[in-house]
């Protein structure tokens, strides 16, 4: 399970039925940032620790786009 949270409750939720690579990761994320908004607003902030799945190419430059 691969949830969104904030301080409200889920805003994003995939369900992957194996381990979960950087390539799922990266769908994930290009799922969740239409739900979510501009800084200062709620559900602005993305928060993502140095798991390996997390670095995977074009992560960065898609949240940085969006």
């Amino acid at each position: 399970i691969l949830p969104a949270l904030s301080l409200n409750g889920i805003v994003h939720l995939e369900v992957v039925e194996k381990a979960i690579t950087g390539d799922d990761f990266l769908h994930f994320v290009q799922g969740l940032l239409p739900r979510m908004n501009e800084w200062p607003l709620p559900n602005s902030v993305l928060v993502i620790n140095n798991a390996s799945i997390h670095k995977v190419t074009g992560i960065r430059k898609l949240v940085e786009e969006c």
